[in-house]
């Protein structure tokens, strides 16, 4: 059945085996979807029930454990997915992990990201979002805030309590508490909404309250 509701909706989906929060958003049929985790035919299965036109997809970081659907999902409707080139390199290096979880391998001749930094852009109708590059956890870092909506999405660089582990390639220490600061000043409301990678979401004021390293 098709969504004619045309107002936004974000939804947090934890695509089996649940280990990260992957995004939809949709606006009415159209959607795009941040850090597809999991097999990609249950975004298959998910986008075919709903009647979604997929638009585009978006990464935070190039870790298997948020990539491990797009390149697939791309080739499979026709869209973009969008990752910072700095992580091209974790693509393939992060099989080992889905092998672990049972997840098909990204396979040698997959289709190539394409590279987004910071600015903002408009997603989808009516949704604007703003791209932050907050390297660290991996050196292609991103964070994507939707100031209308009040919503910001941290991947791995930040946790509810804790941040990213920085001892993976790419991974650097001080820089990672320079794109902390860099979020931290840029001075959200508290009541922001805060999805990390993976975990219990927060908000701003549960960060400032909560997180030793937000400052």
């Amino acid at each position: 059945m098709q969504n004619q509701n045309n107002e936004p909706k974000f939804e947090i989906l934890h695509m089996p085996p649940e280990n990260t929060n992957s995004v939809l958003v949709s606006v009415g049929d159209d959607a795009v979807i941040f850090d597809p985790w999991g097999h990609p035919e249950s975004w298959q299965n998910l986008i075919e029930q709903r009647g979604l036109k997929l638009r585009a997809i978006y990464i935070t970081h190039g870790h298997s454990d948020h990539i491990s659907s797009a390149p697939k999902l791309a080739t499979e409707y026709d869209v973009p997915w969008y990752m910072n080139h700095a992580d091209n390199d974790l693509v393939m290096w992060g099989n080992q992990l889905l092998d672990f979880f049972q997840i098909p391998r990204i396979e040698p001749g997959y289709r190539q990201p394409t590279d987004i930094g910071a600015g903002t852009r408009e997603i989808l109708h009516g949704v604007k979002m703003d791209v932050i590059e907050t390297p660290g956890h991996s050196a292609g870092g991103l964070t994507f805030y939707f100031p209308d909506f009040g919503i910001l999405l941290t991947g791995d660089t930040l946790f509810r309590d804790c941040v990213g582990r920085c001892d993976l390639p790419g991974g650097d220490e001080n820089t990672l508490k320079q794109s902390i600061s860099k979020i931290y000043e840029m001075g959200l409301p508290d009541s922001t909404y805060v999805v990390h990678g993976h975990g219990i979401d927060s908000t701003i004021e549960i960060l400032k309250k909560q997180n030793p390293y937000f400052e």
